[in-house]
Parts: C-alpha cells; sequence; structure tokens
C-alpha cells in the first residue's frame, strides 16, 4: 500500500466506531393451535376455528449495541397473505429495508451478525450487501458440544471468519478481551 501502515479490513477498523447488531428473524400462522370452550362434564364441546386463509405473520429484529450509546431494538412485521404462489416469508429486500432503517437511525456503521438463512447467504443479499460501505456482516455458525446436548442447554453460536470482510489477525488496533 502506499501508506504502508493501511492493512486489509479497512472496513472493520471504521466499523469499530459503529454499533454491533445482532438479528434473528421469526414466523407463524395466524390460526390459533387450539380452540376452547367450557363444556358440561363428560360432554367434549366441539369447536369449530376457522384458519383458512388467514395468512402468515413474520417478524424480524435486530438489537443494536454500542458502548456508551442506547441500545436500540428494531423490528420489521411483515403479513403475508394466504394462497397458493405467494410468498410466505421475508426476503432479501425487507431484510436490507430493516437494516437501511437501523442504519438511519443510529447513523453509523453497522456490524451485522446473523444466521445462514438462506435469504442471508444468497447471491441477491451478497450484492446488496456489497453495496453498502458503512455495513460489514458476519454469518454465523450454531453447533451444540456434546456437553450442551447433555445438559439440555441452548447450542452457542459462534462467528464464521470465513464470510467475513475482515481476519482479526488484519486488525492490529482491535482489543479482545478474555
Amino acid at each position: 500500500m502506499a501508506g504502508g501502515d493501511l492493512g486489509g479490513g479497512k472496513r472493520a477498523r471504521a466499523a469499530c466506531g459503529g454499533y454491533v447488531c445482532f438479528e434473528d428473524e421469526a414466523g407463524f400462522t395466524r390460526r390459533p393451535p387450539r380452540g376452547r370452550t367450557w363444556g358440561r362434564r363428560g360432554i367434549t364441546p366441539v369447536v369449530t376455528v376457522s384458519g383458512r386463509r388467514s395468512g402468515r405473520l413474520s417478524v424480524a429484529g435486530l438489537i443494536a449495541m454500542r458502548p456508551g450509546s442506547r441500545t436500540r431494538l428494531c423490528y420489521r412485521l411483515r403479513t403475508h397473505p394466504a394462497g397458493r404462489g405467494t410468498r410466505r416469508s421475508m426476503s432479501e429486500r425487507d431484510f436490507i429495508e430493516l437494516i437501511d432503517g437501523t442504519h438511519h437511525l443510529v447513523r453509523a456503521p453497522i456490524v451485522l451478525v446473523w444466521d445462514r438463512l438462506n435469504t442471508h447467504v444468497s447471491r441477491r443479499m451478497r450484492e446488496l450487501v456489497a453495496e453498502r460501505e458503512w455495513l460489514t456482516v458476519f454469518a454465523a455458525v450454531t453447533t451444540c458440544g456434546a456437553g450442551a446436548r447433555s445438559r439440555g442447554g441452548p447450542p452457542t453460536t459462534i462467528p464464521d471468519h470465513s464470510t467475513a470482510r475482515y481476519t482479526p489477525a488484519a486488525q492490529p488496533n482491535l482489543q479482545v478481551r478474555q
């Protein structure tokens, strides 16, 4: 490099003054799982629950954190009408709009950690992320060791640096606390 002091991972270095965000999503149907009512003992009442054409509801949320600043919770709700041939989950555009809205709110670089959902690792999403200079993305790998499984604990999530925009070795200014 010309100056000699610039290394790889300039985006991550710039993002160190920004927010670290963790994103996750969930979807569910609006049909109730069970219909209940009161009835006389010994006689089971019949309750009709119509869930046809109720569609689905998807929510994606992320929490944005930075030392010395307020922690922010940003989310996006999306209803999906029922019917064949319609999308029943959030698209790449929905996730990017959530990230753009968060960036507009915090007005700082964002380091995003999310799972390996198919829309997160698609070619279209990689193109949309590459267009945003202020965004650095890590895809988390979910692992569940034998100890966590035997105790009934949740799986642990560790970052996969192979999909990151920088490598930790190229960051001499970052301090790691253990």
